[in-house]
């Protein structure tokens, strides 16, 4: 009974979620900007991301439909229940111990993750071979030959990290569990916030530089203006690196980690080739400072990011509307240093290069955009400059 309940709230929430992704399809068919993009982004641009968010939204029909059927189909058909009995079989065929909890979910697990890599890797290359190639985001300037193997390459380390970095995790949560008692909840939570804090120190300096080369920015103009932007507002900048994401993909961004007096800052080398004016990469950070400064990462960290199914949905709008006004008050940040021209022209700069929609539903950014609009942004920039003058 519990699983035919289980597979209806799945099918409920496709049903509701495909309804939402057909409204935001709509938006992408528009033939026109939105009028206070007009004049602001180029046509080319928007015929380029029209296109681009058209084909995006064509395979998220295709794969969420596949995904719903495989997924209710293993819930109904009760292969969960045969794979645990499988996986025990395996174990005592292998000579392993069967009766161990924790080696029996080890098996588990690691079957499955294999059932999943087999089920999501056509899915998975057609959207980096053939969509984000067709739209010049697979930018690997290498013989197809070369850039499968980068594909495979990256596909089976994260394999290798799952193998290294799962079964501890795994392991030390079977163990609360079973002795967690009453306050199972409360160590639960413990656990995965120690884990969120360990995983946030190790992943920059130890996974990530296993798939990008992380550079320091080097001497110049831009280093020196980051350099003094971080210093007025006191953030503790020890180290700004530039990272290679233009092997991989023409896709921007920029962001910083570390903790206390330790902070680092990353630029894509995408963004600085992309932005020709150093003010609009120097204004992006402002933006980023500002979520600093404002203590957003810290409110965004202690937020509740592990619940029960059912409320996850429900959780997660909720924390998209409080990200949102975030980036409205980073923002805002930005424009009280001075770059609010830069910003939005920085803004602007992304939002084009990366192909980003241009027309937006207004109920589907509301359930799914951790980021408002960019004409929303806009509409906020301009607004608080009428407000100054």
């Amino acid at each position: 009974m519990g699983y035919f309940v289980t597979a209806g709230f799945m099918v409920s929430m496709y049903i509701f979620e495909t309804y939402l992704d057909m409204r935001q399809h709509a938006a992408h068919k528009l033939p026109k900007l939105p009028k206070t993009l007009e004049g602001v982004v180029s046509q080319d641009k928007f015929v380029k991301a029209r296109a681009y968010s058209l084909d995006k939204s064509h395979f998220h029909f295709i794969h969420g439909a596949f995904t719903i059927v495989l997924e209710a189909t293993i819930l109904l058909f009760g292969v969960l229940p045969w794979f645990w009995k499988k996986s025990g079989d395996f174990l005592l065929y292998t000579g392993f111990n069967a009766d161990s909890e924790i080696c029996h979910t080890f098996a588990f697990l690691g079957g499955f993750m294999i059932w999943s890599q087999i089920t999501d890797l056509p899915f998975s290359m057609y959207s980096t071979f053939v969509i984000e190639a067709r739209h010049g985001f697979n930018k690997v300037c290498k013989p197809i030959l070369q850039t499968i193997c980068l594909f495979f390459r990256d596909m089976l380390k994260g394999i290798g990290l799952s193998i290294v970095i799962g079964p501890p995790i795994v392991a030390a949560m079977i163990t609360i569990v079973k002795l967690g008692g009453p306050y199972l909840a409360i160590y639960l939570w413990g656990f995965m916030f120690v884990l969120s804090i360990v995983m946030m120190t190790v992943y920059p300096i130890l996974i990530a530089p296993l798939f990008n080369k992380f550079t320091p920015l080097p001497e110049g103009e831009l280093r020196q203006k980051i350099e003094n932007l971080a210093s007025s507002l006191k953030f503790p900048l020890k180290k700004l690196f530039v990272v290679d994401g233009s092997t991989r993909s023409s896709h921007s961004n920029a962001y910083m980690y570390g903790f206390f007096k330790n902070k680092r800052i990353v630029l894509y080398d995408t963004l600085i080739q992309q932005c020709k004016d150093e003010e609009e990469v120097v204004a992006v950070i402002a933006h980023e400072l500002g979520h600093w400064k404002l203590s957003h990462t810290m409110y965004s960290f202690v937020a509740v990011q592990h619940i029960i199914t059912p409320l996850q949905h429900l959780v997660s709008f909720g924390l998209n509307l409080v990200s949102r006004a975030f980036e409205f008050q980073a923002d805002a940040f930005a424009q009280k240093l001075g770059y609010g021209k830069s910003l939005r022209a920085g803004l602007v700069k992304l939002q084009e290069e990366n192909l980003s929609a241009m027309n937006t539903d207004p109920w589907y950014s509301a359930y799914h955009y951790s980021h408002p609009p960019l004409v929303e942004r806009l509409s906020a920039i301009d607004e608080s400059d009428r407000k100054r003058d």
